[in-house]
């Protein structure tokens, strides 16, 4: 049967060096899946790949049983896939509300569709953030723990059946972070979203702070010099004789961490 999401043999050459070698993976439609690696591991170019950022030299991106690769960004989120970034970028002297709006402009199948459900639509995706109160006020004054709200609220309004996060918890103290990741959680458990009753998206999260993205995510998949060394449940990656060398090993060896 085929899945949600299926990535088979996805292959990324720059020049000489190759980023993404052979990946295969799928995501099911109930999943909240970890993308984990080191610096250098591929993961970024993985997921610039899946929301067509980048094209492919080799390999296939099926979701909804349907080949996108290739498809541009603009296609892909149509088809509902959208994507929160590490480094939030806002309109930073337009107010929040607006900041939400201008992401769904290209989600309305009518002009008319603009005025009458946008503005309601990205109102929804801020209450359901925790920012609405704030949504008539200029993005500049966000924190950076709200401004990852409303980067999380842009995507929600564009209607994602699968939502890629990139580095969510980046920059937020603990705090922030139990409280984004609980958000997470409950939006991808679907239930009330502004006046409707919707299924959650699929998620699919790179993240560095592992202790937190473990606790949420029913699936792990772990890159390595571009390619996949391990996949499966928390528990078992957290015990992955691979996966801790590459964690562990690499510090030892003073090679460092990162992203």
């Amino acid at each position: 049967m085929a899945g949600f999401v299926e990535i088979e043999k996805l292959t990324k050459t720059f020049g000489g060096l190759t980023a993404v070698k052979d990946v295969s993976f799928r995501i099911e439609r109930d999943e909240m899946v970890g993308l984990i690696g080191q610096n250098g591991s591929g993961k970024t170019t993985l997921i610039r790949l899946i929301i067509g950022m980048l094209k492919a030299d080799y390999g296939t991106i099926r979701f909804k049983d349907e080949n996108i690769l290739g498809y541009p960004p603009w296609d892909i989120v149509k088809k509902g896939i959208g994507m929160t970034h590490q480094v939030v970028r806002p309109f930073r002297e337009m107010d929040i509300l607006a900041n939400v709006m201008v992401g769904c402009l290209g989600s309305g199948k009518k002009r008319g569709e603009w005025v009458k459900r946008i503005e309601s639509k990205a109102m929804d995706a801020l209450e359901f953030c925790g920012i609405s109160d704030l949504a008539k006020e200029p993005a500049s004054i966000l924190s950076h723990g709200d401004l990852k709200r409303l980067e999380i609220a842009r995507a929600l309004a564009t209607d994602p059946e699968l939502l890629i996060l990139d580095e969510p918890f980046a920059g937020l103290n603990p705090y922030e972070t139990d409280l984004l990741a609980k958000s997470l959680k409950r939006l991808h458990k679907g239930g009330r979203f502004g006046r409707l009753h919707t299924e959650g998206p699929a998620m699919l999260i790179v993240e560095h702070k592992l202790a937190e993205l473990m606790r949420i995510v029913d699936k792990v998949i772990v890159l390595n010099y571009g390619m996949l060394i391990a996949e499966g449940p928390p528990s078992e990656i957290a015990n992955d004789p691979k996966v801790i060398e590459i964690y562990v090993g690499r510090q030892l060896r003073g090679e460092g961490n990162g992203s």
